[in-house]
């Protein structure tokens, strides 16, 4: 079992066409993955419709053609982020309303195809809606068994913690996952980088704080900077322009080198290995690329490898 890695199935649906996506989920669980993440919102930016859905539909597919295999794998998706207008995102994100976590677990479950699933985001945070309402929405399904776990992605520390409070101040379940944009090179400081969301990138804050809550877990999203490590024709976004990144990508190189690896399986190597630990979700195109991934779960870094490549920030 492979639980420390997570196939991200944002394109499914769309980008990638049926075929493929069942290609790469029979890969995923034949290598032994596990955890399958998603959104009720993906990929509304890539249909023609301006709305999401896809990847949970090509999900319920797959599911329904492969019986007994949902016994084996776990879902992971979210809600807050659909557009209610077509071409009108952010601005008309569903929110985190009880109504709309309501509405949005019926919807993910009935396109899945399944009663309940392992874990449900709440995907940003919402302005408008109480933060209350919102913990208890998402509490009630933990009681009636729709969800397995809870999870907040692009979230402030603060509101993590307040979150948290709320829900055992209640006697709910509460947030135990948190889901941001991590990887192995950092954007220069004053800038954040290119992933949509004004909380999305970890910091050491956020770092600091997994650190002293031992119940809570981090995912990591786009922790290969959407192959941007590897490939020449990819160049790294402006944020990464700075002295930083060339000592961090020399030392890279070294440990890929020395590993007889390359970037990308150091990076996710790096970040499954450290502490906190870390669950990368791997967004892939080609079944190679899934076969790098898997591969890098194995690859085991010593602690003179790691601490060089701590030391290089």
């Amino acid at each position: 079992m492979m639980d420390n890695l997570a196939l991200g199935a944002m394109l499914f649906g769309t980008v990638q066409d049926e075929r493929r996506s069942f290609e790469l989920l029979d890969r995923f669980v034949d290598a032994g993955g596990v955890w399958i993440d998603t959104a009720n919102c993906y990929s509304f930016w890539e249909d023609p419709t301006g709305f999401g859905g896809q990847s949970e539909t090509v999900l319920g597919h797959w599911l329904a053609a492969r019986p007994g295999v949902r016994d084996h794998v776990k879902i992971s998706t979210k809600v807050g982020c659909e557009p209610t207008v077509a071409g009108k995102f952010p601005e008309t994100a569903e929110g985190l309303s009880a109504v709309v976590i309501k509405n949005g677990i019926e919807g993910s479950l009935r396109r899945l195809g399944t009663d309940h699933v392992d874990l449900y985001w709440a995907h940003k945070p919402d302005r408008v809606t109480p933060l209350e309402e919102t913990v208890a929405a998402f509490a009630e399904l933990v009681s009636a068994g729709t969800v397995g776990r809870l999870g907040c992605s692009n979230y402030p520390v603060w509101q993590v913690e307040r979150a948290r409070q709320i829900a055992r101040a209640n006697g709910g379940a509460g947030f135990t996952v948190v889901q941001q944009h991590h990887t192995y090179l950092q954007p220069r400081p004053g800038t954040r980088p290119s992933v949509g969301h004004r909380f999305g990138a970890v910091t050491d804050e956020v770092l600091h704080y997994l650190e002293h809550n031992a119940d809570m877990a981090l995912w990591a999203y786009t922790p290969l900077l959407t192959g941007r490590y590897t490939r020449a024709d990819k160049p790294l976004p402006a944020e990464y322009d700075h002295p930083g990144t060339a000592r961090r990508l020399a030392v890279l190189d070294e440990v890929a080198a020395e590993t007889g690896t390359n970037r990308n399986r150091v990076v996710l190597a790096w970040l499954t290995g450290g502490h906190p630990a870390v669950t990368p979700i791997v967004g892939v195109s080609t079944v190679a690329q899934l076969d790098e991934a898997v591969a890098a779960m194995s690859l085991e870094l010593t602690a003179d490898q790691r601490d060089r490549l701590d030391a290089a920030a």
